[in-house]
């Protein structure tokens, strides 16, 4: 695809309905975002020995978080560069001091450099030795942190991270500043799904305030019935509970909701869902922080009104249940998703265990919410390789959104800016502006 078609599928209140299911599309969309932009790879207490390994793929690269012995973290691409087997075949292990090819035993240190050839009197008077750079395991071009959140790119030159993340880095800190400690460690067991649809859906999903009433009618209405028997009961009822209801809220509170949309493609919702009653496990909870980082400051972090960040075009960040879902395209209409859970360090066990409902009731592969929105992207999948229409309209509250230096406010939460910001962002991608 040239230049000026990807300009041609996108116009300021729609896009072609190619971008969702090309295959030529979503290869550009591999070479020119997902194997350019910084791409989450994993929590640092992931791999907290030496030796520890994470595989992860980014865009069609199949590459390995590893530590290292002095404590530092590099991702190399997961090829031995002899023949070009994998160097790992499991998710995630410990190598001990090296990497040991299953092949030839070519061996790497941890940073990827070779480390012993194998009856190298075999490859004399040639350039595989091992003071030729291409016998050692390629690197990512950059390796950084946020706050304990580890990203790699795969382009040497383009922003830095804390310029890629920008305003959505709240997201972490957050989720951080919530911890007494003001650190979180992941939970190890992590729910994946794949989805018959398109990368672009979850995104434009996440930020999307229409859909909640509609989409998951069922199993808010059901669980406000409950809910309210509870409370009739017994006067207060499990938080649990308002985690569903509050899907069912009228179209005019979603409407009140305001989304923050930046220029690369993030955004943020803010808040609709009370997090903080006034239970002994709250308490002793805010307590805790109090103590750690003083009044002011502790209402500072547990009032910011946030529910939804995303950094585009593949992370979803709950940071106020420490939830991460991060996207892995496959193809065109089938895409990876990584549900992970965070628990806050030093933070009471009722604390976690709240998180933990959510991650099982909203996010994991087998609720209700989660069913209805896949069943969603996926005849949203089926109807745009049909002949019914060409376009998929983006129009709502078009023209109505607050924009202050290249930032877009919406005046109503129902408006469809998330989606218009996130192509826009895309169009620049696709055409090399990754600035």
């Amino acid at each position: 695809m040239g230049r000026m078609n990807f300009q041609s599928l996108v116009e300021p209140d729609r896009v072609h309905k190619s971008v969702y299911t090309d295959q030529k599309i979503f290869d550009a969309e591999m070479e020119n975002i997902f194997e350019k932009v910084w791409v989450y790879c994993g929590h640092e207490s992931q791999i907290p020995n030496t030796g520890d390994y994470y595989a992860v793929t980014i865009g069609r690269q199949p590459m390995m978080m590893v530590r290292a012995a002095d404590g530092s973290i590099n991702v190399l691409h997961n090829r031995c560069p002899h023949r070009g087997v994998q160097l790992v075949g499991n998710l995630k292990g410990n190598t001990g001091g090296a990497f040991v090819c299953s092949y030839h035993a070519w061996s790497f240190h941890l940073d990827g450099k070779v480390r012993a050839i194998p009856l190298a009197r075999g490859y004399e008077g040639t350039a595989m030795n091992k003071s030729n750079p291409d016998c050692n395991v390629k690197r990512a071009a950059r390796v950084d942190s946020y706050r304990g959140f580890v990203f790699a790119s795969l382009a040497a030159e383009g922003p830095t991270l804390p310029e890629f993340l920008g305003d959505a880095r709240i997201a972490f800190d957050d989720m951080c500043d919530r911890s007494p400690l003001g650190e979180v460690e992941v939970v190890p067991h992590c729910h994946r799904m794949i989805q018959q649809s398109n990368w672009k859906f979850f995104m434009e999903n996440q930020l999307d305030a229409l859909h909640p009433s509609v989409t998951h009618q069922s199993t808010g209405i059901s669980a406000g019935r409950v809910e309210k028997r509870i409370k009739e009961q017994n006067g207060s009822a499990p938080l649990h509970y308002h985690y569903l209801s509050t899907f069912a809220s009228s179209f005019e509170q979603w409407d009140s909701v305001q989304t923050i949309n930046f220029p690369r493609g993030h955004g943020i919702l803010k808040a609709y869902m009370g997090l903080r009653p006034k239970d002994p496990d709250t308490l002793e909870y805010e307590a805790l922080l109090q103590k750690a980082y003083g009044e002011a400051k502790t209402e500072e972090y547990l009032s910011r009104s946030i529910h939804h960040v995303l950094v585009y075009p593949y992370l979803s960040v709950q940071s106020p249940l420490q939830q991460l879902r991060c996207l892995r395209p496959i193809s065109p209409d089938k895409t990876l998703s990584e549900i992970w859970h965070f628990r806050l360090k030093g933070a009471p066990e009722a604390i976690y265990r709240r998180s933990l409902w959510y991650y099982n009731l909203v996010n994991s592969p087998a609720t209700m919410i989660n069913a209805d929105d896949l069943e969603n992207w996926t005849k949203a999948q089926w109807g745009l390789t049909s002949n019914g229409g060409d376009w998929v309209s983006f129009h709502r509250n078009y023209g109505d959104d607050r924009v202050e230096n290249g930032v877009s406010y919406s005046n109503h939460g129902t408006s469809e800016v998330v989606m218009r910001s996130q192509f826009q962002a895309w169009t620049k991608y696709m055409h090399g502006d990754a600035a």
